[in-house]
């Protein structure tokens, strides 16, 4: 483990190494399924021996899976945020995270089938957030509010047309 701190994502009974096998496919560089542990006694969560913590890396951050249970279900209060660098980036990880049993949201939010929320939010957002001209920014953030799933293009060009 590389980093002192690592989110743990709590799952449902039995899904954390579908979840960690999802993300890994997800095609993000220097991701990978790093350890399963089975639980070493019966607990609340889970029986002796079945699996109780998936250890993975998704673009070089360590996440912990945990076979939980039922009862803490995910909330938007907690999201993973991609930044993207073009539309098909943008629109691979959406299709994939939506298509795969998720739901869409508002300005680039999304659920994961088993609740997770993640932010695929292009870079050019995250830039045009520090544009020195606060028109510019203010026009590709309102223009980013009416959206799901988010395009690049009409959020420059809301901004170029603002100034």
């Amino acid at each position: 483990m590389s980093s002192k701190i690592r989110p743990c994502i709590w799952y449902d009974r039995g899904q954390a190494r579908d979840a960690a096998e999802f993300y890994v496919s997800l095609g993000l560089p220097d991701s990978r399924i790093d350890h399963v542990a089975l639980s070493p006694a019966d607990n609340p969560s889970t029986p002796a021996g079945e699996e109780l913590m998936i250890e993975f890396t998704l673009a070089g951050q360590a996440f912990l899976g945990l076979n939980g249970g039922p009862i803490f279900p995910q909330t938007e209060a907690v999201s993973f945020l991609i930044q993207t660098e073009d539309q098909a980036e943008t629109d691979r990880l959406w299709d994939a995270i939506v298509g795969n049993g998720g739901t869409e949201s508002m300005c680039g939010w999304c659920k994961d089938r088993w609740g997770v929320s993640w932010q695929i939010t292009p870079r050019l957002l995250m830039d045009l957030h520090r544009d020195k001209n606060p028109a510019r920014a203010q026009a590709g953030f309102e223009a980013m509010m009416t959206m799901k799933r988010l395009d690049i293009a009409a959020i420059l060009a809301a901004a170029d047309a603002a100034g």
